[in-house]
């Protein structure tokens, strides 16, 4: 999704998939034993933020979510 896009849709920050390749590139980054203690923190911190983002966009488009039926109509999907 373009950034013209998630600013229709209300939605800011990364897209969901570069939203996992940026927690991808966090944990090998927490991976290298060179990194300081504070720079783990706050690389884990960066993560906690992007994992919300993930789950608030999933629930979202869950919710948005329809089920068609053999007749074609749609219903919301729980």
């Amino acid at each position: 999704m373009t950034e013209e896009r998630r600013a229709k849709d209300g939605q800011e920050g990364p897209g969901l998939e570069e939203a996992f390749e940026q927690i991808e590139r966090l944990l090998e980054k927490l991976g290298d034993r060179e990194v300081s203690l504070e720079e783990s923190f706050r690389l884990y911190q960066e993560g906690m933020e992007l994992l919300k983002l993930c789950s608030d966009r999933i629930d979202r488009v869950e919710k948005r979510m329809l089920q068609i039926d053999e007749e074609g109509q749609t219903h919301e999907f729980f």
